[in-house]
Protein backbone atom coordinates (compact mmCIF):
# COMPACT_ATOMS: atom_id res chain seq x y z
CA UNK A 1 0.00 0.00 0.00
CA UNK A 2 0.93 3.51 -1.19
CA UNK A 3 2.86 4.84 2.32
CA UNK A 4 0.44 7.98 3.53
CA UNK A 5 2.31 11.50 3.79
CA UNK A 6 1.40 14.51 6.79
CA UNK A 7 2.31 17.67 5.97
CA UNK A 8 2.37 21.20 8.62
CA UNK A 9 2.12 24.78 6.94
CA UNK A 10 1.10 28.10 7.70
CA UNK A 11 -0.25 30.26 5.26
CA UNK A 12 0.30 33.84 4.81
CA UNK A 13 -2.77 35.10 6.73
CA UNK A 14 -1.47 32.94 9.81
CA UNK A 15 -3.76 29.83 9.37
CA UNK A 16 -2.83 26.50 9.56
CA UNK A 17 -3.50 23.83 7.51
CA UNK A 18 -2.29 19.84 7.94
CA UNK A 19 -2.64 17.56 5.04
CA UNK A 20 -2.28 13.69 4.94
CA UNK A 21 -2.51 12.33 1.54
CA UNK A 22 -4.06 8.95 1.48
CA UNK A 23 -3.43 7.67 -2.47
CA UNK A 24 -5.39 4.71 -2.18
CA UNK A 25 -8.43 6.40 -1.72
CA UNK A 26 -10.50 8.39 -3.93
CA UNK A 27 -12.11 10.89 -1.27
CA UNK A 28 -10.97 13.53 0.17
CA UNK A 29 -12.19 15.03 3.55
CA UNK A 30 -12.08 18.47 4.44
CA UNK A 31 -12.37 20.38 7.76
CA UNK A 32 -12.58 24.27 9.23
CA UNK A 33 -11.44 23.97 13.04
CA UNK A 34 -11.83 26.77 15.35
CA UNK A 35 -9.62 26.42 18.12
CA UNK A 36 -13.50 28.00 20.62
CA UNK A 37 -15.72 26.33 22.18
CA UNK A 38 -18.17 26.87 24.51
CA UNK A 39 -15.84 27.19 27.57
CA UNK A 40 -14.72 30.44 25.91
CA UNK A 41 -18.00 31.81 26.30
CA UNK A 42 -19.17 34.86 28.48
CA UNK A 43 -22.00 33.40 31.16
CA UNK A 44 -24.13 35.67 29.59
CA UNK A 45 -23.88 33.99 25.86
CA UNK A 46 -24.06 30.50 26.78
CA UNK A 47 -24.48 28.06 23.82
CA UNK A 48 -23.10 31.27 21.56
CA UNK A 49 -20.42 29.23 19.61
CA UNK A 50 -23.24 26.31 19.05
CA UNK A 51 -25.96 29.08 17.99
CA UNK A 52 -23.48 30.02 15.87
CA UNK A 53 -22.64 26.93 14.10
CA UNK A 54 -26.58 26.51 13.13
CA UNK A 55 -26.60 30.02 11.63
CA UNK A 56 -23.62 29.29 9.47
CA UNK A 57 -25.35 26.87 7.26
CA UNK A 58 -28.35 29.02 7.43
CA UNK A 59 -27.09 31.11 4.18
CA UNK A 60 -24.39 33.22 2.75
CA UNK A 61 -24.08 36.60 0.65
CA UNK A 62 -24.44 34.55 -2.21
CA UNK A 63 -25.98 31.41 -1.22
CA UNK A 64 -29.32 30.56 0.42
CA UNK A 65 -29.46 27.35 2.99
CA UNK A 66 -31.26 25.59 0.07
CA UNK A 67 -28.37 26.47 -2.37
CA UNK A 68 -25.99 24.88 -0.10
CA UNK A 69 -27.67 22.09 0.66
CA UNK A 70 -28.14 21.20 -3.08
CA UNK A 71 -24.36 21.86 -3.86
CA UNK A 72 -23.17 19.31 -1.42
CA UNK A 73 -26.36 16.96 -2.35
CA UNK A 74 -25.48 17.27 -6.38
CA UNK A 75 -22.09 15.87 -6.05
CA UNK A 76 -22.43 13.00 -3.70
CA UNK A 77 -20.89 14.53 -0.73
CA UNK A 78 -22.00 14.98 3.08
CA UNK A 79 -21.35 17.71 5.14
CA UNK A 80 -21.99 18.40 8.74
CA UNK A 81 -20.64 20.55 11.75
CA UNK A 82 -20.43 20.41 15.38
CA UNK A 83 -19.87 22.14 18.67
CA UNK A 84 -17.61 20.75 21.64
CA UNK A 85 -16.47 22.57 24.33
CA UNK A 86 -13.27 23.60 23.44
CA UNK A 87 -13.72 23.75 19.63
CA UNK A 88 -16.15 23.65 16.74
CA UNK A 89 -15.76 22.21 13.24
CA UNK A 90 -17.49 22.32 9.84
CA UNK A 91 -16.31 20.08 7.37
CA UNK A 92 -17.13 17.94 4.21
CA UNK A 93 -16.29 14.71 2.50
CA UNK A 94 -16.42 14.64 -0.87
CA UNK A 95 -15.09 13.00 -4.21
CA UNK A 96 -11.30 13.99 -4.99
CA UNK A 97 -12.34 15.38 -7.82
CA UNK A 98 -15.04 17.59 -6.45
CA UNK A 99 -12.69 19.30 -3.43
CA UNK A 100 -12.30 22.88 -5.14
CA UNK A 101 -16.11 23.25 -5.15
CA UNK A 102 -16.19 21.88 -1.37
CA UNK A 103 -13.44 24.39 -0.67
CA UNK A 104 -15.42 27.29 -2.03
CA UNK A 105 -18.82 26.27 0.17
CA UNK A 106 -16.52 26.19 3.58
CA UNK A 107 -15.17 29.53 3.35
CA UNK A 108 -17.96 31.15 1.53
CA UNK A 109 -19.85 29.96 5.06
CA UNK A 110 -17.80 30.16 7.70
CA UNK A 111 -16.08 34.13 5.83
CA UNK A 112 -19.55 35.67 4.79
CA UNK A 113 -22.42 34.10 7.16
CA UNK A 114 -26.17 36.11 6.33
CA UNK A 115 -26.71 36.62 9.87
CA UNK A 116 -30.33 36.89 8.46
CA UNK A 117 -32.75 38.51 11.44
CA UNK A 118 -35.66 36.24 10.66
CA UNK A 119 -33.47 32.80 10.11
CA UNK A 120 -32.06 33.42 13.68
CA UNK A 121 -35.57 33.56 15.53
CA UNK A 122 -36.53 30.66 13.40
CA UNK A 123 -33.16 28.83 14.98
CA UNK A 124 -34.01 30.20 18.70
CA UNK A 125 -36.89 27.36 17.87
CA UNK A 126 -34.54 24.54 16.59
CA UNK A 127 -31.99 24.79 19.45
CA UNK A 128 -34.83 25.06 21.84
CA UNK A 129 -36.15 21.77 20.47
CA UNK A 130 -32.57 20.06 20.71
CA UNK A 131 -32.10 21.54 24.03
CA UNK A 132 -36.05 19.73 25.41
CA UNK A 133 -34.58 16.33 23.57
CA UNK A 134 -31.49 16.30 25.89
CA UNK A 135 -34.20 16.75 28.53
CA UNK A 136 -36.18 13.73 27.66
CA UNK A 137 -33.01 11.55 26.84
CA UNK A 138 -31.56 10.34 30.37
CA UNK A 139 -28.23 8.99 29.74
CA UNK A 140 -27.37 12.31 27.74
CA UNK A 141 -29.28 14.23 30.73
CA UNK A 142 -27.25 12.34 33.54
CA UNK A 143 -24.19 13.44 31.64
CA UNK A 144 -24.97 17.01 31.34
CA UNK A 145 -26.54 17.08 35.15
CA UNK A 146 -23.09 15.50 36.26
CA UNK A 147 -20.73 17.82 34.71
CA UNK A 148 -22.52 20.60 35.72
CA UNK A 149 -21.78 19.67 39.15
CA UNK A 150 -18.27 18.86 38.63
CA UNK A 151 -17.47 21.54 37.19
CA UNK A 152 -19.72 23.76 38.97
CA UNK A 153 -19.53 27.68 38.03
CA UNK A 154 -16.70 26.79 35.86
CA UNK A 155 -17.27 27.23 31.73
CA UNK A 156 -16.39 23.37 30.98
CA UNK A 157 -19.97 23.18 33.39
CA UNK A 158 -22.10 24.80 31.49
CA UNK A 159 -24.06 22.88 28.70
CA UNK A 160 -22.68 23.48 25.08
CA UNK A 161 -26.16 24.45 23.79
CA UNK A 162 -26.93 26.87 26.44
CA UNK A 163 -30.22 27.35 28.01
CA UNK A 164 -33.68 28.47 26.84
CA UNK A 165 -32.95 31.53 28.31
CA UNK A 166 -29.57 32.56 26.84
CA UNK A 167 -30.97 31.13 23.41
CA UNK A 168 -33.64 33.25 23.39
CA UNK A 169 -31.53 36.52 24.00
CA UNK A 170 -29.17 36.43 21.11
CA UNK A 171 -29.37 39.17 18.30
CA UNK A 172 -27.75 39.38 15.02
CA UNK A 173 -25.40 41.81 16.38
CA UNK A 174 -24.80 40.15 18.80
CA UNK A 175 -24.10 36.81 17.26
CA UNK A 176 -21.95 39.11 14.45
CA UNK A 177 -20.26 40.88 17.18
CA UNK A 178 -19.03 36.91 18.32
CA UNK A 179 -18.23 36.00 14.90
CA UNK A 180 -16.20 38.91 14.26
CA UNK A 181 -13.48 38.24 17.09
CA UNK A 182 -14.11 34.13 16.89
CA UNK A 183 -13.40 33.36 13.61
CA UNK A 184 -9.69 34.82 13.11
CA UNK A 185 -7.10 33.46 11.07
CA UNK A 186 -4.96 32.60 14.58
CA UNK A 187 -7.88 30.56 15.62
CA UNK A 188 -8.51 28.66 12.53
CA UNK A 189 -7.14 25.16 11.08
CA UNK A 190 -7.86 23.46 7.99
CA UNK A 191 -7.32 19.82 8.12
CA UNK A 192 -7.51 17.58 4.79
CA UNK A 193 -6.98 14.07 3.98
CA UNK A 194 -7.20 12.00 1.33
CA UNK A 195 -6.42 11.50 -2.30
CA UNK A 196 -4.92 15.05 -2.47
CA UNK A 197 -1.74 17.09 -3.45
CA UNK A 198 -0.59 19.11 -0.24
CA UNK A 199 0.90 22.10 -2.56
CA UNK A 200 -2.40 21.68 -4.45
CA UNK A 201 -4.63 22.30 -1.44
CA UNK A 202 -2.28 24.66 -0.05
CA UNK A 203 -2.95 27.39 -3.04
CA UNK A 204 -6.61 26.95 -3.30
CA UNK A 205 -6.64 27.44 0.50
CA UNK A 206 -4.27 30.80 -0.07
CA UNK A 207 -6.76 32.07 -2.10
CA UNK A 208 -10.46 31.05 -1.10
CA UNK A 209 -9.49 31.98 2.66
CA UNK A 210 -7.14 35.23 1.66
CA UNK A 211 -9.78 37.94 3.16
CA UNK A 212 -9.91 35.86 7.04
CA UNK A 213 -9.77 38.33 9.59
CA UNK A 214 -6.36 38.00 11.38
CA UNK A 215 -7.70 39.92 14.93
CA UNK A 216 -7.70 37.57 18.02
CA UNK A 217 -8.90 38.30 21.17
CA UNK A 218 -6.76 37.21 24.35
CA UNK A 219 -8.44 34.30 25.92
CA UNK A 220 -9.57 34.77 30.12
CA UNK A 221 -8.92 30.54 30.75
CA UNK A 222 -8.96 29.40 34.31
CA UNK A 223 -8.36 26.16 35.60
CA UNK A 224 -11.21 24.73 36.37
CA UNK A 225 -11.17 22.60 40.33
CA UNK A 226 -12.96 19.93 41.48
CA UNK A 227 -15.95 19.92 44.14
CA UNK A 228 -16.67 16.09 44.86
CA UNK A 229 -20.56 16.27 45.10
CA UNK A 230 -23.83 13.80 44.87
CA UNK A 231 -26.62 14.37 43.30
CA UNK A 232 -29.84 12.45 43.12
CA UNK A 233 -32.80 13.53 40.93
CA UNK A 234 -36.09 12.26 40.92
CA UNK A 235 -37.59 11.88 37.88
CA UNK A 236 -40.52 9.41 36.17
CA UNK A 237 -38.29 6.99 34.37
CA UNK A 238 -38.51 3.26 33.40
CA UNK A 239 -34.61 2.67 34.03
CA UNK A 240 -32.36 4.84 36.46
CA UNK A 241 -29.20 6.06 35.19
CA UNK A 242 -26.30 6.93 37.32
CA UNK A 243 -22.60 8.88 36.39
CA UNK A 244 -19.69 8.28 38.63
CA UNK A 245 -16.79 9.99 37.99
CA UNK A 246 -13.36 11.17 39.16
CA UNK A 247 -10.92 14.03 38.16
CA UNK A 248 -8.82 12.73 35.19
CA UNK A 249 -6.38 13.91 32.78
CA UNK A 250 -5.45 16.72 30.51
CA UNK A 251 -4.63 16.23 27.13
CA UNK A 252 -1.17 16.21 26.77
CA UNK A 253 -0.65 14.84 30.37
CA UNK A 254 2.55 12.47 30.77
CA UNK A 255 0.11 9.80 32.02
CA UNK A 256 -2.28 10.10 29.65
CA UNK A 257 -1.13 6.24 28.06
CA UNK A 258 -1.66 4.66 31.51
CA UNK A 259 -5.40 6.12 31.55
CA UNK A 260 -6.23 4.52 28.58
CA UNK A 261 -5.15 1.32 29.67
CA UNK A 262 -6.78 2.15 32.62
CA UNK A 263 -9.94 3.17 31.42
CA UNK A 264 -9.99 -0.32 28.91
CA UNK A 265 -9.55 -2.55 31.56
CA UNK A 266 -12.30 -0.93 34.11
CA UNK A 267 -14.73 -0.57 31.35
CA UNK A 268 -14.26 0.38 27.85
CA UNK A 269 -14.32 -2.98 26.39
CA UNK A 270 -16.69 -6.08 26.60
CA UNK A 271 -13.97 -8.18 28.50
CA UNK A 272 -13.34 -5.04 30.90
CA UNK A 273 -14.46 -5.53 34.19
CA UNK A 274 -17.33 -3.50 34.70
CA UNK A 275 -18.92 -4.94 32.14
CA UNK A 276 -18.41 -8.62 32.68
CA UNK A 277 -18.96 -8.03 36.72
CA UNK A 278 -22.22 -5.95 36.05
CA UNK A 279 -23.86 -7.00 33.17
CA UNK A 280 -22.57 -10.55 32.30
CA UNK A 281 -22.07 -11.83 35.98
CA UNK A 282 -25.07 -10.34 37.49
CA UNK A 283 -27.13 -8.97 35.24
CA UNK A 284 -27.77 -5.60 36.77
CA UNK A 285 -27.38 -3.44 33.97
CA UNK A 286 -27.88 -3.46 30.12
CA UNK A 287 -25.53 -0.56 28.93
CA UNK A 288 -22.42 -0.26 31.67
CA UNK A 289 -19.06 1.68 30.51
CA UNK A 290 -16.29 3.89 31.62
CA UNK A 291 -15.31 6.72 29.46
CA UNK A 292 -12.45 9.10 29.96
CA UNK A 293 -13.40 13.35 29.09
CA UNK A 294 -9.48 15.40 28.30
CA UNK A 295 -9.16 19.05 27.92
CA UNK A 296 -6.44 21.62 27.59
CA UNK A 297 -6.10 21.78 31.65
CA UNK A 298 -8.83 19.28 33.13
CA UNK A 299 -10.40 15.70 32.10
CA UNK A 300 -12.17 13.00 34.26
CA UNK A 301 -12.90 9.39 34.46
CA UNK A 302 -16.79 8.40 34.13
CA UNK A 303 -18.68 5.47 34.48
CA UNK A 304 -22.20 5.18 33.78
CA UNK A 305 -24.71 2.71 33.92
CA UNK A 306 -28.44 2.28 33.14
CA UNK A 307 -30.37 0.34 35.62
CA UNK A 308 -33.58 -0.92 37.45
CA UNK A 309 -34.20 1.77 40.22
CA UNK A 310 -34.30 -0.95 43.17
CA UNK A 311 -30.79 -2.00 42.27
CA UNK A 312 -29.16 1.45 42.03
CA UNK A 313 -27.85 0.88 45.75
CA UNK A 314 -26.50 -2.03 44.67
CA UNK A 315 -24.76 -1.11 41.28
CA UNK A 316 -22.95 1.39 42.50
CA UNK A 317 -21.27 -0.89 45.20
CA UNK A 318 -20.52 -2.89 42.39
CA UNK A 319 -18.91 0.28 40.95
CA UNK A 320 -17.22 0.88 43.78
CA UNK A 321 -15.37 -2.22 44.35
CA UNK A 322 -13.74 -2.18 41.39
CA UNK A 323 -12.46 0.76 41.73
CA UNK A 324 -10.74 0.05 44.92
CA UNK A 325 -9.97 -3.15 43.44
CA UNK A 326 -7.63 -1.20 40.77
CA UNK A 327 -6.06 0.63 43.65
CA UNK A 328 -5.11 -1.99 45.71
CA UNK A 329 -4.13 -5.07 43.32
CA UNK A 330 -1.55 -5.42 40.59
CA UNK A 331 -3.16 -6.41 37.20
CA UNK A 332 -2.40 -9.74 35.96
CA UNK A 333 -0.35 -9.43 33.00
CA UNK A 334 -2.73 -11.40 30.83
CA UNK A 335 -5.02 -8.49 31.45
CA UNK A 336 -2.78 -6.10 30.27
CA UNK A 337 -1.69 -7.22 27.36
CA UNK A 338 -5.33 -7.50 26.70
CA UNK A 339 -6.20 -4.28 27.05
CA UNK A 340 -2.79 -2.81 25.01
CA UNK A 341 -3.53 -5.02 22.11
CA UNK A 342 -7.19 -3.78 22.30
CA UNK A 343 -6.43 -0.18 23.00
CA UNK A 344 -4.10 -0.45 19.88
CA UNK A 345 -6.47 -2.59 17.33
CA UNK A 346 -9.19 0.10 17.81
CA UNK A 347 -7.28 3.20 17.29
CA UNK A 348 -5.80 1.77 14.10
CA UNK A 349 -9.58 0.65 13.12
CA UNK A 350 -10.72 4.26 14.36
CA UNK A 351 -8.53 5.89 11.62
CA UNK A 352 -9.07 4.24 8.27
CA UNK A 353 -11.33 6.64 6.89
CA UNK A 354 -10.08 9.77 5.22
CA UNK A 355 -12.87 12.00 7.76
CA UNK A 356 -11.66 10.49 11.36
CA UNK A 357 -7.75 11.21 9.72
CA UNK A 358 -8.75 14.42 8.90
CA UNK A 359 -9.91 14.96 12.55
CA UNK A 360 -7.45 13.41 14.00
CA UNK A 361 -5.03 15.98 12.25
CA UNK A 362 -7.06 18.89 13.58
CA UNK A 363 -7.35 17.82 17.22
CA UNK A 364 -3.18 16.71 17.25
CA UNK A 365 -2.84 20.37 16.12
CA UNK A 366 -5.17 22.62 18.36
CA UNK A 367 -3.91 20.40 21.44
CA UNK A 368 -0.30 19.59 20.52
CA UNK A 369 0.67 22.08 17.32
CA UNK A 370 2.53 18.65 15.75
CA UNK A 371 1.33 16.03 14.94
CA UNK A 372 1.34 13.04 17.41
CA UNK A 373 1.71 10.02 15.05
CA UNK A 374 -0.03 7.09 15.21
CA UNK A 375 3.67 5.30 15.72
CA UNK A 376 4.09 7.46 18.54
CA UNK A 377 0.49 6.91 20.25
CA UNK A 378 1.23 2.67 20.10
CA UNK A 379 4.99 3.22 21.37
CA UNK A 380 3.33 5.15 24.09
CA UNK A 381 0.77 2.62 25.03
CA UNK A 382 2.73 -0.30 24.73
CA UNK A 383 5.59 1.14 27.58
CA UNK A 384 2.96 0.92 29.83
CA UNK A 385 3.62 -1.17 32.87
CA UNK A 386 1.53 -2.79 35.47
CA UNK A 387 3.35 -0.52 38.03
CA UNK A 388 2.04 2.45 36.07
CA UNK A 389 -1.60 1.52 35.88
CA UNK A 390 -1.62 1.00 39.78
CA UNK A 391 -0.23 4.36 40.29
CA UNK A 392 -2.49 6.14 38.18
CA UNK A 393 -5.48 4.43 39.78
CA UNK A 394 -4.18 5.41 43.08
CA UNK A 395 -4.02 9.01 41.77
CA UNK A 396 -6.99 9.27 40.04
CA UNK A 397 -9.58 6.89 42.30
CA UNK A 398 -8.38 8.76 46.06
CA UNK A 399 -10.27 9.00 48.92
CA UNK A 400 -12.80 11.77 48.51
CA UNK A 401 -12.52 12.05 44.70
CA UNK A 402 -15.98 10.47 43.68
CA UNK A 403 -18.65 12.02 42.50
CA UNK A 404 -22.50 10.89 41.96
CA UNK A 405 -25.38 11.32 39.95
CA UNK A 406 -28.49 9.26 39.68
CA UNK A 407 -31.28 10.00 37.68
CA UNK A 408 -34.18 7.94 37.99
CA UNK A 409 -37.32 6.76 39.96
CA UNK A 410 -35.38 6.65 43.14
CA UNK A 411 -37.36 8.07 46.25
CA UNK A 412 -35.52 7.35 49.54
CA UNK A 413 -31.91 6.11 47.80
CA UNK A 414 -28.98 7.78 50.34
CA UNK A 415 -25.63 7.76 48.88
CA UNK A 416 -23.97 8.90 52.48
CA UNK A 417 -19.95 9.86 52.08
CA UNK A 418 -19.16 6.58 53.45
CA UNK A 419 -20.71 4.51 50.59
CA UNK A 420 -18.80 6.81 48.33
CA UNK A 421 -15.37 5.90 49.93
CA UNK A 422 -12.47 4.85 48.12
CA UNK A 423 -10.27 4.26 50.29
Amino acid sequence: MAQSTIIRDVLPNGLRFVSERMPHVRSVSIGVWLARGSRHEPLDQNGIAHFVEHMLFKGTATRSAEDIAQTIDSIGGHMDAFTAKEYASYYIKVLDEHLPLAVDVLSDIVMRPAFNADDIEREKKVVTEEIKMVEDTPDDLVHELFTEGFWRNHPLGRPILGTRDSVESFSADGLRRYFGTTYSSPNIVIAAAGNIEHAEVRDLLARTFEGLPGANEALEDTRPSVVPHVLIRNKELEQSHVCLGTNGYQQDHDDRYSSYVLNTVLGGSMSSRLFQNVREKRGLAYAVFSGLTSYRDAGSVTVYAGCASDVVGELIDVVITELRRLKDERLPDSELRRAKDHLKGSLMLSLESTSSRMSHLARQEIYFDRQVGLDETLVGVERVSTDDVLRVARHLFAEGALSATVLGSVNGLRLPPERLSLG
